[in-house]
């Protein structure tokens, strides 16, 4: 099947796109298959922009981790300090300390880059300190 690639502009042109996957994967010639790898990096590209990833925010996580393993804010007492911390926390008026990530990270055995942020709470890049 002779194919052309579909340059995608809008939702449009995507949904074209994707139909022209389903008719090139069907395919057994080569030239069809390697039409089909190109569409597909082209509809992953505009779906990339389109629809970006976002990081979730430490307290979305907080919430979703409390919600996965049925915890109250009192339960995250014993690992964030005080009442009044984990509210803070949760609120993102207040990053984790180093300890806390630690804790945190133990308990729900997760990667430590979840719960560390490269901006503090008001959005602004963290201070670099000189080595």
């Amino acid at each position: 099947m002779k194919a052309t690639l579909i340059v995608i502009q809008n939702d449009t042109d995507h949904a074209e796109a994707k139909a022209l996957i389903e008719k090139l994967i069907g395919s057994g010639d080569a030239e069809d298959r390697a039409r089909a790898i190109a569409q597909a990096r082209l509809i992953e590209a505009y779906e990339r922009n389109r629809w970006p990833r976002r990081t979730a925010a430490l307290p979305e996580i907080l919430r979703y981790l409390m919600e996965q393993h049925d915890l109250t804010r009192a339960d995250l007492v014993p690992i964030l300090g005080t009442p009044s911390r984990v509210s803070e926390i949760l609120r993102g008026k207040r990053e984790l300390s180093m300890t806390m990530v630690r804790k945190l990270r133990e308990r729900f055995h997760i990667s430590a880059d979840l719960l560390i942020s490269p901006t503090t709470a008001t959005g602004r890049p963290r201070k670099r300190l000189a080595a």
